[in-house]
Parts: structure tokens; sequence; C-alpha cells
């Protein structure tokens, strides 16, 4: 048995059992901690999965501009009142062949980690372009004026579980994941980025 389904066997028996229980069973938060536990795994190994390029793929022939303004108010929503995020879309985007599921993860992650970096607020960019590569290529760049980073932290930062964050405060699979996604879907992703200077991570 896999661990997804491994996994999914634990969450659904905790829920099974949390809907037999009497609300004061003194048991019902031991199981509700396990069904949390089971849950974050779970999160956990889709990100791992994609790293490791094992998650299966449907690409779609799409306009990524449609995912970022479909995923605007879900961005939003998780940035502090002190970010003020702005959208530069290029009104002409070619169309492209991507996973709308995954690039929307690509996109989630890459904003999150944005916010991150700018704890005490700052202006967070997302734009797309058409540059000339290879015939035509599509990007997304995500920008924030956070703390940037080093040239050692710039050699580790897409590998899994290399965080910069204080214990228990990330898994460090945000980045690796959005790198392992890129990968498979054939494309690849670059960082600039010098202290206290903010960082840009392109796709």
């Amino acid at each position: 048995m896999t661990s997804n389904n491994l996994l999914t066997a634990v969450i659904g028996n905790s829920s099974l059992a949390l809907e037999k229980m009497a609300k004061d069973d003194p048991n019902r938060e031991l199981i509700t901690d396990i069904q949390e536990v089971g849950e974050r795994a779970a999160a956990l190994t889709r990100q791992i999965l994609a790293f490791s390029r094992r998650q299966m793929l449907q690409p779609e022939v799409l306009r990524l501009n449609d995912i970022i303004i479909g995923m605007e108010p879900l961005l939003r929503r998780t940035l502090e009142e002190n970010i003020d995020m702005r959208f530069l879309l290029a009104p002409d985007l070619a169309s492209t062949e991507v996973d709308p599921h995954q690039m929307a993860q690509v996109l989630m992650n890459l904003v999150v980690n944005a916010r991150d970096a700018m704890p005490n607020g700052g202006l967070l960019t997302v734009r797309t372009a058409n540059v000339e590569l290879d015939g035509g290529q599509v990007t997304l760049a995500v920008s924030d004026a956070g703390c940037g980073m080093d040239d050692e932290t710039l050699l580790h930062i897409f590998e899994p579980f290399f965080t910069t964050k204080e214990l228990g405060e990330g898994t460090g699979l945000g980045l690796s994941t959005v790198f392992g996604i890129v990968k498979q879907s054939g494309g690849t992703i670059s960082v600039a980025s010098e202290p206290g200077e903010g960082s840009t991570f392109t796709v």
C-alpha cells in the first residue's frame, strides 16, 4: 500500500470514528489530532511527489493570465494588510500548455514565499510577459521588496527541506515543490536577489 493510500485510510477512519463518537467522548480530542496530522502528512506527501516529478500532469492549452486572475482573491487573502500586491499582466500574453492546478500551486507558493520575506510589509508584484526564447515563451515573475538572499542561501533555496525560517515555521518544501513542477512541465526557474534588495523569481 502506498503512503497516499495509508494516509487516506488514516484520515477516512478517523473521520468515521469522529462521526460515531459522542461529542463529550474523552477520546474525541485524540482522534481529532490524528485526523489533522494525517491531513498535514497528506499535503506534505503531495509536495514531495511534485518535487520528485512523480505527480501526473494534465496539461491544457490556456492563458496564464486567466489562472492568475482567477486566483487573485485567494492570493490577497493570504497577505497581511501591510503588503501591497500589484498585477502587471501582459494583455497580449500568448497561450501556453501547462497543468492549471500545478501552475496555481506554483503561483501560490511563490506568493507565500514573497509574503514571508516581507514581515514589515512592502510591494509584491506578479508579472507576466512574452519573451523571445526558442521560438517564443511565456514568463511568470513574482517579485518582493523583502530581505533578499545572499549567494550562499541562493545555492540551496530549491533543495527539499531547506529553509531560513525558524524551527516549526515552515516545511522547507515550498520552493522545492515549485522547482519540481516547473521542471516536470518542461520549464525553467531562476531567481535574482541581493540582501536587503528583495527577490524576483521568474518561471
